[in-house]
């Protein structure tokens, strides 16, 4: 946590149906809430379908919300004027999970980036506009000839670090990352990653980091977000989460990342979930219910609330006294 006592964003009791069919809905994301301080990176962790991009989505405003709030520096960001929206656009992005599909391949490199520099009105003239096009271009480890190129041109990684330059390029103080090492290549996902921490200590940037790769959200991550099926069921400190996950689902994530050691693998298997996560059926009680060998009859009954069982770390689970680690 940062040393800042207000955080930069507040996700309160945040809600999102969709319709599915005339009288049900689907929750989404069904009451979750959470802070994001300034200058940290939270991790937003589960399985695929969890909410965790709607969540980040409706964080910037790219989607709308049932209920609930996110506030940003204490202002709901879907109650302001025009005027505050175009000031909130320019101080919060994100970067994309695919490379590939979110850049305009009809654009050359230094309209990708100078778009924002434009619309943003950050630039005196063409040649300020370029200088700070060439800048950005040298920060995410990319080179000025570069700039005239198209982005078919380039691998996987190099067109992720053009998406991080355009982000970069409003000087935001948020940056919504979704999911932005999953469509590269191993080799060249830890690259991104450090490329990300570096900027961010330079830059001063606070993130919000959406993924499903537990071992690189611990790699940059200071606190953790665990979400199921549209609910928050474990946050803590990464370190923390790490050394004492204390969710049945959490654990069983944890078990899943790959160590390389064939016995420890072995042993570890058996704590590994079985099945898919679905909403279906799931409309009242714990949604992990259906998955879990702790459950209980008041599991069925009752969603369970978060509650701190240590400083800094909150678990929504009935039965934390039966399940072991």
């Amino acid at each position: 946590m940062s040393e800042h006592n207000t955080p930069l964003i507040q996700v309160k009791h945040l809600k999102k149906y969709f319709p599915a069919g005339r009288k049900e809905v689907v929750k989404a994301i069904d009451d979750i809430s959470f802070d994001i301080y300034e200058r940290e990176t939270v991790g937003l962790v589960g399985e695929s379908g969890c909410g965790k991009t709607t969540t980040g989505r409706i964080n910037l405003v790219l989607y709308d919300k049932t209920d609930g709030q996110v506030l940003y520096r204490g202002q709901d960001v879907h109650q302001m004027s025009r005027a505050e929206r175009y000031r909130f656009k320019k101080n919060a992005q994100i970067v994309f999970q695919d490379p590939y599909s979110s850049l305009d391949p009809r654009m050359t490199v230094a309209d990708i980036i100078g778009e924002g520099i434009d619309v943003h009105h950050l630039a005196a003239n063409k040649r300020e506009r370029l200088e700070k096009i060439y800048s950005y271009l040298r920060a995410v480890g990319l080179n000025e000839s570069h700039a005239s190129r198209f982005v078919h041109e380039f691998s996987g990684g190099q067109r992720q670090r053009i998406g991080i330059a355009r982000a970069l390029a409003v000087e935001p103080e948020f940056i919504m990352l979704d999911e932005p090492i999953s469509a590269l290549d191993v080799s060249i996902q830890a690259q991104v990653v450090n490329l990300l921490i570096r900027l961010q200590r330079e830059k001063g940037l606070t993130y919000l980091f959406v993924a499903h790769d537990l071992a690189m959200v611990k790699h940059i991550s200071d606190r953790i977000v665990v979400m199921y099926l549209g609910t928050v069921v474990e946050t803590a400190a990464s370190d923390a989460l790490y050394g004492k996950p204390m969710h049945p689902y959490t654990q069983s994530l944890i078990a899943a990342v790959p160590i390389p050691d064939p016995e420890k693998e072995r042993r570890r298997s058996e704590e590994t979930i079985q099945g898919e996560a679905t909403i279906a059926g799931a409309t009242q009680g714990c949604r992990f219910r259906t998955r879990c060998k702790y459950a209980t009859e008041a599991c069925a009954r009752e969603m369970p609330s978060l509650r701190e069982v240590e400083p800094g770390h909150f678990v929504a689970c009935h039965n934390l006294d039966q399940v072991g680690r």
